[in-house]
């Protein structure tokens, strides 16, 4: 993931707004379910540190326990507005990630990487579980290298071209694999939802291990993003873009964790989001 700025500023205003109306929808209908749910990663830091969004990102995410998020998948599409539809890897032919999303139903917003894959994404907030870790670390760096293995596979049959970091020869040649490997799994017919099925048997390996700790197996690594319970919970309320939502009771000490000094503002060339190849937004009513 890199950093591309807007050509007009007010198109990434507008996505804003629009992501933001998402997540209204979301603290509605958790609020309305009992579930607990906390802003995540760049949004509980835009949220600490702008009242909103970082000035130049361009998406919300938010996180759940596995039991909360089985509970939202289940219970969510029955209560969401019609404007809105839950976007489930179990389900959705060829989605190339293994967390789910609440999208604005009639958009399209697909990220440079996946302009490739069958599956049209839209205008969403990102969704994620978080599994148990095991304590033990040679367990947990087995456990980490199958969920990397079944996620970046997940990638690879909906897109053959995903995001690289590399350049040179080194582009090209993993650039290829990745073909090889794309081509090969649409060959043998091999379906996203059977990979993503791997992949969550992975990461809820150690379920009910009782360590205490969780982590984000979507995450190249997981540890980066792991947690202890009682840093998540109760959540507290934070405003974000004029309206309340949820965050961890200790997101300060998340934040320093993940972002280092959380509170400076990076340079440019240490800035990330997702600027989409496609955008439509809603029609006019």
């Amino acid at each position: 993931m890199a950093y591309k700025e807007y050509d007009d500023p007010a198109e990434l205003r507008r996505l804003q707004v629009a992501s933001a109306e998402i997540l209204k929808e979301f603290d509605r209908v958790c609020a309305k379910l009992g579930i607990q749910y906390f802003v995540y990663a760049g949004t509980a830091l835009g949220a600490v540190r702008h009242g909103g969004f970082i000035p130049w990102d361009d998406d919300i995410d938010v996180a759940l326990l596995r039991a909360d998020y089985e509970r939202f998948l289940a219970e969510a599409p029955a209560e969401v507005g019609e404007r809105f539809e839950v976007v489930d890897p179990r389900t959705t032919p060829h989605f190339p990630a293994c967390n789910a999303n609440l999208a604005l139903a009639n958009t399209v917003c697909v990220p440079e990487e996946f302009a490739g894959c069958p599956c049209r994404y839209k205008i969403s907030i990102g969704i994620y579980a978080l599994d148990d870790m095991v304590d033990d670390p040679l367990l947990f760096r087995r456990q980490c290298r199958s969920t990397w293995l079944w996620g970046r596979l997940a990638f690879l049959r909906a897109t053959p071209t995903p995001y690289l970091a590399e350049t040179g020869w080194k582009r090209v040649v993993v650039l290829a694999a990745c073909r090889i490997a794309h081509t090969l799994m649409k060959l043998l017919g091999v379906s996203s939802q059977r990979i993503y099925g791997k992949w969550e048997r992975a990461a809820r390996r150690y379920e009910g291990c009782g360590s205490g700790r969780v982590a984000d197996f979507t995450d190249r690594n997981p540890g980066d993003w792991s947690m202890s319970l009682t840093e998540i919970a109760p959540t507290k309320s934070i405003m974000f873009e004029g309206f309340l939502v949820q965050t961890a009771c200790e997101d300060g000490v998340l934040l320093s964790r993940q972002y280092g000094d959380y509170l400076e503002i990076p340079p440019v060339e240490q800035r990330k989001n997702h600027r989409p190849c496609v955008l439509e937004f809603e029609p006019e009513q």
